[in-house]
């Protein structure tokens, strides 16, 4: 149970700093997604290098290099990272933010199937008028949109793919981001590298603010060891309950800050998902035992 309760509140603390990114991306502009990414990475690697130094945690790495199931899902993690981070940053700073959230709205269904099939995670009752309710949610609001929404379903399903290879990678936190950022980091530099030589970069010493700001998005680590840390000792259907506070706040920031339309389909759906939110909190209250 102790354990439990600690992942819910890690999971809770980095859903919370996702929801809050649309506010962050597009102080970032004029660098496009894609050049967003590859900053994202460096500076992360620069992160991840500094908390293993003051940790003294060097020894692993020989370990892993050995362990190719290891080092094989924490690649192929990076790689749906990034596919994930890339479409997001491009959603927002395209105005997409509500499609972004829909997306999000739908990776905990997902996640919690994942838990139920994969891990034989087993729902309450309670859990699973949850689920239907952010079910009908999710169909409402893909009708209110008219169309299949490609972007949304990208995102929900890669980062479902992520939140499983995190379950199954028996790695601590900061071990686990290193590898996958040190994967991603020879494409990261080289592209910004690509940049400079171009005088395309929006990273230049002659604009120290902008460069600094630029040099924050290292941060973006810090959300990412709480998940990795909350996914080792949460459930799956835990997480997925919890996914649901990331799009809660992003579909609050693209609809009372950036302004994006909001029909009557979009808000019943969003209606309909804190009604789950409200079913899970209150399972979660009465029956701790199941975190």
């Amino acid at each position: 149970m102790r354990h439990g309760l600690r992942g819910l509140w890690l999971g809770l603390g980095a859903y919370v700093l996702w929801g809050l990114f649309p506010l962050y991306w597009p102080l970032l502009k004029p660098a496009g997604a894609v050049e967003l990414l590859a900053h994202r990475t460096v500076w992360s690697m620069f992160a991840v290098v500094g908390l293993l130094a003051v940790g003294r945690q060097w020894a692993w790495i020989s370990e892993v290099a050995s362990a190719r199931a290891v080092l094989c899902r924490s690649v192929l993690a990076a790689v749906t990272l990034l596919f994930n981070w890339g479409l997001y940053i491009y959603s927002v700073n395209t105005g997409r933010v509500v499609e972004a959230a829909l997306g999000y709205f739908i990776a905990p269904l997902v996640l919690i199937a994942v838990g139920v099939l994969k891990f034989g995670e087993r729902l309450g009752p309670v859990q699973w008028t949850a689920v239907a309710l952010g079910a009908g949610a999710v169909l409402v609001l893909s009708s209110a949109y008219g169309h299949v929404p490609v972007t949304a379903l990208a995102l929900a399903g890669s980062w479902a793919v992520y939140g499983y290879l995190k379950k199954t990678v028996d790695l601590p936190a900061v071990q686990s981001l290193a590898v996958e950022t040190a994967a991603m980091l020879v494409p990261a530099a080289g592209y910004l590298a690509w940049l400079a030589w171009r005088g395309e970069g929006s990273f230049d010493v002659a604009a120290p603010g902008r460069s600094l700001m630029l040099a924050t998005t290292g941060l973006a680590v810090v959300p990412l060891l709480l998940f990795a840390a909350a996914a080792r000792t949460a459930k799956m259907s835990t997480l997925g309950a919890l996914q649901y506070v990331e799009p809660t706040l992003q579909f609050g920031i693209g609809v009372l800050i950036r302004h994006e339309t909001m029909p009557v389909g979009r808000w019943t759906g969003f209606v309909l998902v804190w009604a789950a939110l409200l079913l899970l909190a209150f399972d979660a209250r009465t029956s701790p035992s199941t975190m």
